[in-house]
């Protein structure tokens, strides 16, 4: 029986162990799968071309006959179980069809147990090897780089080049000191698996991503597909992540994390009462109330008015939820000009907000592109800015007329955790007696003296207390059998969960015999469909009385 367990997650891609009774591999990694596998080779009809019609595939298709890997196809029934290693015969050719890649990928994902070994053979080359694991795929053979070597063919991670290029030094591995070009391309693949689970481990795998796929333009078409079906994706990814979000590339704006923290800013988030917006600039500086520029709009805005930072890629930042991930974990190039799509991107983002929270009046105290998507926005509303910038917006004559159009508005303390509690748990609760205390990011939310929630200092994320947890009423809940944690909840453990669940994500365990809160160390599809693998990371346990 083969055993298959996730250590370490970045959307899709995953740093695991296989162990199949007689050793236990470290993935991502390329294999001699032969060895692995040795009954494969003589397998019959499992080879069936990905674009083979529905009655080609039911006729011919075989996942084997009990044998790993099991063989699956985008059109065959599902045959695999929790623990098994899959294959997924001709994968390679998938990598010349953007379309078909993005959909094919999907419902295998749907239709194939989470915690299972993906092996793609004949596929990995070191310019598709980060496209490959970025995509869920953990084992590789080293087929597609020895027949690249047969040919002539001089492998790096840039793409494919004529032999004659190992002489020129452009690379000094073991294989191009000797001239050995097979060694050269076997090592090249190795090495870019390494440094693709470096990504993996510090959570940066999308970054490296957008910088691989500029090689190659059906590459760029895979990330834009795959970008598209954001209801996919998404389920992947987790709500906040440890390192600061680098968006680098036209690319960046359409990360299902954008989008998702632009969705629950419409959909979810409920603003501090009042009914003046006052449309500032971001600044390079995060959370951006830090900032030089920011202490200057704050103290002339003297809460007048509900501050919301329009920026690119996010769209906009509600004062309320700067220190949230991404918000406040994000590096962008400035260079002062937005193009056309990023405008049209952000001015829906806009137009969408003010559709769902009116406002009697919206101060655009903004300057080129930030503006132009604000007055786009405004006339896909139907509103009417009033624009207090004069030259920049730091000026003493801009700040004069910011402060001139807030004159005789009634001031009101910004929610912040009323904005937080509902942009995170999609529920709005009551927060009169509630209070914030601390500094920076090292705060807690109180109630008298019991504590409600404290926050997280690397996400800005609430963490709820058991009675946090009763002013939700609702969502967010794992229910487990009747046990009571010793320790973390393992997947197998769990009986139900909320489908809004991400990784990331702060989460209360219910049980017959014990309460627990912690968070999500699985999206909630996951939880549910694996057999191994720590499914809630338990941060305290309340046992109930019987």
């Amino acid at each position: 029986m083969s055993v298959y367990e996730v250590k370490k997650r970045d959307g899709l891609a995953r740093i695991s162990t296989y162990e199949d009774g007689k050793r236990s591999i470290s993935l991502p990694a390329a294999l001699e799968t032969d060895e692995l596998f040795p009954e494969l080779k003589r397998r019959p009809l499992s080879n069936v071309p990905l674009s083979a019609d529905r009655e080609f595939v039911e006729e011919y298709f075989s996942p084997g006959e009990g044998e790993l890997p099991v063989a699956v196809h985008p059109l065959a029934a599902p045959a695999s179980r929790s623990g098994d290693c899959i294959l997924v015969a001709n994968w390679h050719t998938a990598l010349a069809n953007p379309r078909n890649y993005a959909g094919w990928l999907a419902g295998l994902k749907e239709s194939v147990p989470p915690d299972t070994t993906w092996y793609a053979p004949a596929s990995a080359l070191p310019s598709t090897a980060c496209l490959l694991i970025y995509s869920g795929f953990d084992l590789f053979d080293y087929r597609a780089v020895d027949l690249a070597s047969a040919q002539g063919t001089f492998c790096l991670p840039d793409g494919e080049f004529p032999a004659s290029l190992m002489e020129t030094g452009v690379c000094g591995c073991e294989g191009c000191q000797a001239g050995d070009l097979v060694r050269h391309n076997r090592l090249a693949l190795d090495h870019e698996i390494a440094l693709v689970r470096h990504y993996i481990e510090a959570g940066r795998l999308r970054e490296l991503m957008e910088s691989r796929c500029r090689a190659n333009a059906a590459q760029v078409g895979i990330l834009r597909f795959l970008d598209r079906n954001y209801a996919f994706m998404e389920r992947f990814l987790p709500v906040a992540r440890a390192v600061p979000m680098r968006a680098n590339t036209a690319e960046s704006q359409n990360r299902a994390e954008i989008r998702r923290f632009a969705e629950r800013v419409i959909e979810r988030f409920v603003p501090t009462r009042t009914d003046v917006a006052v449309l500032l600039p971001c600044s390079a500086r995060k959370p951006y109330s830090l900032s030089q520029s920011h202490r200057l709009f704050m103290k002339t805005v003297n809460r007048r008015g509900h501050e919301l930072i329009v920026t690119s890629p996010l769209g906009l930042v509600p004062r309320e939820l700067e220190q949230i991930y991404p918000a406040g974990h994000y590096d962008v190039p400035v260079t002062g000009y937005w193009d056309r799509e990023e405008c049209a991107f952000i001015a829906d983002i806009l137009a969408r907000y003010f559709a769902m929270h009116p406002y009697r009046r919206v101060i655009a105290h903004l300057e080129g592109g930030a503006l132009t998507v604000a007055e786009m926005a405004a006339e896909a509303a139907g509103i009417d800015l009033e624009v207090t910038c004069r030259g920049y917006p730091t000026s003493p004559a801009s700040l004069a007329a910011l402060d001139a159009a807030l004159e005789g508005e009634r001031r009101v303390q910004t929610d912040t955790i009323r904005g937080t509690v509902s942009w995170q748990f999609a529920t709005d609760i009551e927060t009169k007696g509630l209070s914030l205390r601390g500094r920076s990011m090292q705060m807690t939310v109180l109630r008298g003296k019991q504590q409600i929630f404290s926050i997280d200092a690397g996400t800005g994320l609430f963490r709820p207390t058991f009675e946090g947890w009763q002013m939700i009423p609702e969502g967010y809940r794992v229910r487990i059998d009747a046990f009571v944690p010793q320790g973390d909840v393992l997947a197998p453990g769990v009986v139900d969960c909320d489908p809004q669940i991400r990784e990331g994500d702060e989460v209360l365990v219910e049980g017959p015999l014990a309460l627990a809160t912690g968070r999500a160390m699985m999206g909630a599809d996951e939880m549910l469909r694996s057999e191994r693998g720590v499914a809630v990371r338990v941060r305290k346990t309340k046992k109930l009385g019987k």
